[in-house]
Order: C-alpha cells, then sequence, then structure tokens
C-alpha cells in the first residue's frame, strides 16, 4: 500500500479569488477525481485552520495500492489537469510518498 501525501500554501489572490476560495476550488476539484481514476483507493482533502505561518493551506492524503497505481494517477489527463490548476494557485508545495 502506497500512502501520497501533499501539502500546499496557496497565493493570497490568484485568478481573480482569494485563499480561501482557491482553497475550495481545488477541495473540489481533488475529490472528483475519485470517481473517474480507478487506482484511487482512498482520497481527502482537508482545509487547514490553524493561523500559525508555519501552516500549510490544503493537504491532499491519498492510497494507492502500488507505486505503479500511483504512477498511473500522476500521468492520468484528469490529474494533470488539475495539477496544472493548483499549480496556478500556489506558492509551496511539500510531498511525501511511502509505503506500508
Amino acid at each position: 500500500m502506497i500512502k501520497h501525501l501533499v501539502l500546499w500554501k496557496l497565493k493570497e489572490t490568484a485568478e481573480g479569488y482569494d485563499k480561501a476560495e482557491n482553497a475550495l476550488r481545488i477541495k473540489a476539484e481533488l475529490e472528483a477525481l475519485r470517481g473517474k481514476i480507478a487506482e484511487i483507493r482512498a482520497l481527502e482533502v482537508g482545509l487547514n485552520f490553524n493561523d500559525s505561518a508555519a501552516a500549510y493551506d490544503v493537504a491532499l492524503y491519498s492510497e494507492f495500492e502500488s507505486r505503479e497505481a500511483l504512477d498511473i494517477y500522476q500521468k492520468h489527463p484528469e490529474h494533470v489537469r488539475v495539477a496544472a490548476l493548483v499549480n496556478q494557485l500556489r506558492e509551496e508545495r511539500v510531498v511525501a510518498d511511502y509505503e506500508v
């Protein structure tokens, strides 16, 4: 089993929306991937409420059966589309993938 974690810090404004609106846009887009990419075994998107300067704004937790399944997910056209949107809205990104 592969666990895939991603955290994003968002720009204060981007594409005509503020940070909170863009966080909701990202959440909706990521959650919509569940029904579109068969390799996703679990997927959660959380919006941060901690006001620490060290905190990130959006968190993605997802699970895949194998590294190959994660690779298929990452190359899927729907994931590529959502990733392109997120890249326009974010300042920073951190990621961790691990096997359990």
